[in-house]
């Protein structure tokens, strides 16, 4: 991110106009009233920028904003609209399901939303693909960061189990093969700035929403259960979808950019029991109570990923671009 991208209402331009300020008490700021949280994108970048306090800061903004009281506070504010839709959007989950049997209750959550794999697998135009990289470059690009927010929260075998997954994210101590750098060469490939968050000004509120997600799970140690259901939902459903990728990319001949789908559907294979036994149902077993959490981190994935997709391609089939202008090729 070069800079600040452009407010998108009254929270982010008085909350962008105060990070150009060095710290101080922020005075109540107008906070979005939108009857979509989910979508609203005034509250979900202003929500988004808040959290990149915690990754790799903003530019222009001094780094002691990331602690200061009223600025953690005017998070709480947005994240209570924010946690309370994704609430909603679950709906109820009835009784928590038995700790033994939690990688059985996370394989029957239905994926019931449109495929963005199946249309770029067999009749997305290169246009398309270019919005599809650019959305989700907004978590590739710092893929795994999120989820690892709660290695100091887990301990025995769901530690080690995540950190056998992370550890693959991170390319096993390679750095060309950390898959965020991967992501960045496909980008790069494509013809795209894989500069991180390039494109977060164009992201509209669905998108920053999927993102927001994680890092709203992972910063908050009451919400471990649920970024170990969100991580472990990710890791068993998406070998599929990156090899429709893949195809679709190779299609276009694109076949440059496509390493990153390919260690994904090779990477995620392994990890899903992993991932569905070790983690997910190692932390059930370990701490029964967070059954419930690990079970609706999983299906608020799936309900955020859904709400995506869908605006995604129900704009392509306006004939419209899904991002907010228009994206524009480097080079």
């Amino acid at each position: 991110m070069q800079a600040l991208p452009d407010p998108r209402g009254e929270t982010t331009a008085a909350l962008f106009g105060a990070l150009q300020e060095p710290p101080h008490a922020l005075a109540p700021l107008p906070l979005p009233d939108g009857p979509d949280p989910l979508a609203d994108g005034d509250l979900q970048l202003a929500l988004y920028c808040c959290y990149e306090l915690h990754y790799r800061g903003l530019p222009g903004v001094d780094e002691r904003w990331e602690w200061e009281p009223s600025l953690l506070g005017l998070r709480a504010a947005l994240e209570a609209p924010f946690e309370a839709a994704l609430r909603a959007a679950v709906g109820p989950l009835g009784p928590p399901p038995d700790p033994g049997a939690m990688d059985v209750a996370l394989r029957a959550i239905e994926d019931d939303g449109p495929s963005v794999s199946r249309h770029i697998e067999r009749e997305a135009t290169r246009e398309q693909v270019l919005e599809f990289l650019v959305h989700r470059s907004a978590y590739q690009l710092k893929e795994a960061d999120p989820h690892s927010w709660a290695l100091p929260r887990l301990s025995g075998g769901p530690k080690a189990a995540l950190v056998e997954i992370q550890s693959d994210e991170y390319g096993g101590g390679r750095p060309e093969r950390m898959h965020a750098q991967l992501f960045a060469d496909a980008m790069a490939a494509a013809g795209l700035d894989p500069a991180y968050g390039a494109y977060v000004g164009r992201l509209p509120g669905t998108t920053l929403a999927t993102v927001n997600l994680m890092s709203l799970c992972g910063l908050h140690r009451r919400l471990r259960g649920a970024i170990v259901g969100h991580l472990a939902l990710f890791e068993m459903t998406s070998s599929i979808p990156n090899r429709r990728y893949a195809t679709g990319l190779r299609r276009l001949g694109m076949a440059d950019a496509t390493p990153f789908f390919d260690e994904h559907v090779e990477a995620d294979a392994v990890h899903e029991s992993v991932a569905a036994v070790d983690l997910a149902g190692g932390l059930a077993r370990q701490e029964p109570a967070l059954a419930g959490d690990i079970l609706w981190g999983a299906r608020a994935l799936a309900a955020v990923e859904g709400r995506w997709a869908a605006s995604l391609l129900k704009a392509w089939e306006r004939g419209e671009s899904s991002l907010l202008p228009a994206i524009a090729p480097v080079g």
